[in-house]
């Protein structure tokens, strides 16, 4: 059925503007008629002539007018595609699957080829594909790629044709899916090198100090000690000049350093050398001297890059020294550190944490002290110490402790069953998070890490918290706490609190089982004094031994019995030799309550072994894999298990997986060190 065609819109009203005027006219002759009856009538005469000639041109130049529309708008769709095609931003139109419909010249220039139509932009640009094309109405998605030399952002976007297949009669579109896919490209070359140049020209801040510095001038003659300060200088100067960096020495032991950070990439490429170069620094100096080198990388300020570099000198020194620490807002690198620390004669430090403790338990009515998870000898004497601190000055002290060891649980029973210590000492999570309030202290001993913590809640619900470790720091700490006593060169926490208690009273005497399971602790986290000992650890022990520490009751404490004695033998008969030097048990299914702690003796045996420069236990509890990774001196275990999300000492780590597939973690395991080894980190 043929329709008539007819106008709508603005149009037709000013089509209608005439008989508009018409109906005006003839309301104004009305009122004339009353003024004058022959104005009137010739106002009549008019306006019927006026009405005829409208209608003889409206319906004459109606035809007229829409023939003129319809050649106007063949014309502008015409001068639109011809914009289209001569558009400067390349475009092109697809089909849901990749099929090019339509290409401006822009697009096919790009391509550089004689691109044909049904053809798959795939073939041309493999990263557009149908798999990263929206499939919603106006979703668009946005993807960088290369194609020749040149880069281009790709703005992909689907277009709904809703309705196309009633009013196409040659292109049929498959059901369901009326949309076409639009795409056009802009070339980003020249953008991303000035981003790139603008990032690479950024500033960065740098501290670097001198770990060592007074142990090495005492190592020397005085007279020769101005010679190896400026050979120190040299060193340090050369190598930042070496990258365009510029240097300024703060204090005698202390640099402020100022470089691009294209040259902090190539100082992170050579992994620091300087840290190894100027140990080479010898002019008759016994002790080697060592760096700490921290970095500030900010996209933001430049006291932002500032901040991040006192963060990060703090923390490598922390960490015992002796390596690098770049930290940005994503997070803390570390490089070197491959060294154990030299243990500093002097106990000023101990003195200071000492004082400073006493003065903070003295504010409280109660301290709460807790160790980490799955607390071992270590912790646990640790705690008695700061528990005896505490109870000299008359406040009420409880330890946090959720699971018992069978190593441990020798101990705890004689404390649990020992008349002279309260019911309450030994707590729960639960129970200490109801006993803590305003005039409580906490005490976090044998870790600085909140989640390794027996209640990482109590943390936040306490303002007045203490960190005595020996671990090297990372960058997961208690970052609220009023003290913080962090020694790497220690051996172990129970000597770390062994010399406080030396400063905290005078008047503070430790009794024969409480002077045992410090002894005890230093014994365990020494292997017998074997490991990670110097002249502060036998002090320490000689201390404890002074205050009675039966060494036979510790001996006859730490036995194994006969069920743990044949697990420990046969996850040594399961160790496997890696790469020549690295020793791999497996612990699997070995029927006993405290199978890590067996992981961690068969360890220390597995270091017997003639040519094994490091060992790897790895034991199934409680539905994950604990390593425990021992050495001697010549492998820095500790780098390795932070790889794997752990951490430790240099000679002493531990890391965890969190599934049971132990195949799977010991494949991990040995991909960590083909990795390091190939690195240069070990």
């Amino acid at each position: 059925m043929k329709h008539d065609v007819k106008l709508k819109g603005q149009l037709k009203l000013y089509l209608r503007w005439p008989a508009i005027t018409a109906v005006l006219l003839a309301v104004l002759n009305l009122w004339i008629y009353f003024v004058d009856r022959k104005a009137g009538f010739a106002l009549t005469v008019f306006i019927l002539v006026y009405i005829v000639v409208v209608c003889i041109l409206h319906f004459y130049n109606k035809s007229l007018i829409l023939a003129d529309m319809v050649e106007f708008a063949a014309q502008y769709g015409g001068v639109q595609n011809t914009l289209l095609e001569e558009l400067s931003i390349p475009y092109a139109i697809l089909m849901d699957d990749g099929r090019v419909i339509w290409a401006n010249s822009q697009f096919r220039k790009v391509i550089r080829s004689d691109m044909k139509r049904e053809t798959r932009i795939g073939k041309y640009i493999p990263e557009l594909n149908r798999g990263v094309f929206p499939r919603e109405e106006g979703e668009t998605v946005s993807l960088e790629f290369q194609y020749g030399e040149r880069m281009y952002q790709a703005s992909i976007q689907c277009v709904s044709v809703e309705g196309f297949n009633d009013n196409e009669k040659l292109l049929q579109l498959p059901e369901g899916r009326e949309y076409f896919i639009a795409i056009h490209l802009q070339d980003i070359t020249e953008l991303n090198r000035y981003i790139r140049e603008n990032e690479a020209n950024r500033l960065v801040a740098g501290l670097i100090y001198i770990d060592n510095y007074d142990e090495v001038m005492e190592s020397v003659e005085e007279v020769r000690q101005s010679l190896l300060v400026a050979l120190i200088d040299r060193k340090i100067n050369q190598y930042i000049a070496g990258v365009n960096g510029i240097a300024k020495k703060l204090e005698k032991d202390k640099y402020f350093i100022v470089i691009k950070k294209e040259s902090y990439l190539k100082m992170e490429e050579d992994r620091f050398s300087l840290l190894d170069d100027v140990k080479t620094v010898n002019i008759g100096n016994q002790v080697p001297v060592t760096l700490s080198i921290g970095l500030g990388l900010s996209t933001d300020t430049y006291v932002t890059g500032y901040n991040f570099a006192r963060v990060a000198i703090d923390l490598a020194l922390a960490r015992g020294g002796d390596q690098a620490v770049v930290k940005n807002s994503k997070g803390i690198s570390y490089y070197g550190g491959k060294r154990e620390q030299m243990s500093k004669n002097t106990r000023v430090k101990a003195r200071v944490k000492a004082e400073a403790l006493r003065e903070f338990i003295l504010t409280k009515d109660r301290v709460i002290i807790m160790g980490h998870k799955m607390a071992d000898v270590d912790s646990f004497g640790a705690a008695i110490g700061i528990y005896r601190a505490a109870a000299s000055m008359e406040k009420k002290v409880h330890i946090v402790l959720n699971d018992i060891s069978v190593t441990l649980r020798p101990l705890y029973e004689a404390f649990r069953n020992s008349p002279g210590y309260p019911e309450d000492l030994f707590v729960n999570s639960h129970e200490a998070e109801e006993l803590a309030d305003e005039n409580t202290m906490v005490v976090v001993v044998d870790t600085n890490k909140p989640k390794m913590t027996e209640c990482e809640r109590l943390l936040r619900k306490n303002r007045t918290i203490a960190v005595l470790d020996h671990h090297r720091q990372s960058d997961e700490v208690i970052e609220n706490a009023v003290l913080s006593y962090i020694e790497p060169y220690a051996s172990s926490a129970c000597e770390m609190v062994a010399e406080v208690l030396q400063y905290i009273s005078d008047d503070l005497k430790l009794n024969t089982m409480e002077a045992s399971s410090m002894y005890a602790g230093i014994m365990i986290d020494t292997n017998n004094f074997l490991t990670r000992t110097g002249v502060r650890t036998f002090e320490a022990a000689a201390y404890l031994r002074r205050c009675g520490a039966d060494i036979t009751y510790v001996r006859k404490l730490l036995r194994d019995d006969m069920v743990s004695y044949r697990a420990k033998a046969a996850v040594i008969s399961s160790a496997e030799v890696y790469r020549k030097v690295y020793a791999i048990a497996r612990g699997e299914h070995l029927g006993i309550e405290s199978p890590t702690i067996i992981g961690a003796q068969a360890a220390n045996e597995l270091l017997n072994i003639e040519e094994i420069r490091a060992s790897f236990v790895l034991t199934e509890y409680n539905g994950k894999i604990y390593v425990s990774a021992r050495s001697i001196d010549e492998v820095n275990v500790q780098i390795i298990m932070e790889r794997l999300g752990g951490g430790g000492h240099i000679t002493t780590a531990g890391a965890q997986f969190n599934h049971t597939n132990m195949d799977r973690a010991v494949a991990e395991l040995k991909r960590t060190i083909d990795i390091m080894t190939e690195e240069g980190d070990i």
